[in-house]
């Protein structure tokens, strides 16, 4: 059975303009999709769509999750089936332990579990648990505190909206890797919401907006060779997959 399953989704504003245009992928369990796209595309809108954060749209088409039809489910009801989302520029706690931070979204403290996730995300938690989450924090330290809080969540399917945003060449090949071991220890699924040709190092399919509408959603060597083609960026895509 499918993870997930996009089935002809269209979303529109409540002024009718359409963002989303006949929408298909599917999300295997235990892999990783990248959603690829130019800004603008519909790569935020599709995922906030996934979630149900979208009171304020008329959406057409169908949304199944693990089996069952999760379309008109609110929010909180597909977080309880294990569909999580992470922003790009996730909610800032300043000033608060790590481990405190980790701890405000688990209904029973755990210490142990709260461990057991940084670890899985590469942090010593002799050395980071005590930690303030403030500015002398680097980048790619974040983006591991952040993973650790989604994974205390035990998603069944993660959405990460360019959580590779931001990290310099070596941060963010070290963070396709951290997103490969989280798949294979957790056996949840990944969507990808990524600008980078990198991504295809670890993804196992992808999906192609570009204005709204479903290009392409196959392999990712296809789907990101399609992109460069679209993109003019056929000469300066870095993967060979852009240009075979």
């Amino acid at each position: 059975m499918n993870l997930l399953e996009v089935k002809n989704l269209n979303v529109y504003t409540q002024d009718k303009i359409q963002l989303l245009k006949e929408v298909n992928l599917i999300v295997k369990p235990n892999s990783i999709h990248a959603i690829l796209g130019p800004n603008g595309s519909g790569k935020t809108t599709l995922a906030n769509t996934l979630m149900g954060l979208v009171t304020n749209k008329i959406v057409k088409g169908k949304i199944i999750f693990a089996g069952q039809n999760i379309t008109n489910l609110p929010t909180f009801k597909r977080a309880k089936m294990g569909l999580t989302l992470a922003w790009q520029e996730p909610a800032r706690f300043e000033g608060i332990k790590v481990c405190d931070y980790l701890g405000l979204g688990m209904k029973n403290y755990d210490k142990e579990e709260i461990n057991r996730a940084l670890n899985l995300v590469g942090l010593e938690p002799k050395i980071y648990c005590e930690r303030l989450v403030d500015e002398k924090l680097s980048g790619g330290e974040r983006k591991r505190i952040e993973l650790a809080a989604v994974l205390l969540m035990k998603p069944r399917l993660m959405i990460l909206d360019e959580p590779d945003a931001g990290l310099d060449i070596i941060v963010y090949n070290e963070f396709y890797e951290l997103l490969a071991t989280v798949k294979k220890e957790t056996g949840a699924g990944i969507m990808l919401i990524t600008h980078r040709e990198e991504a295809g190092l670890i993804a196992d399919s992808a999906t192609l907006l570009w204005r709204g509408k479903m290009i392409i959603s196959s392999n990712f060597r296809q789907t990101m060779r399609r992109y460069c083609e679209m993109s003019g960026r056929k000469k300066t895509c870095k993967l060979k997959t852009c240009l075979k």
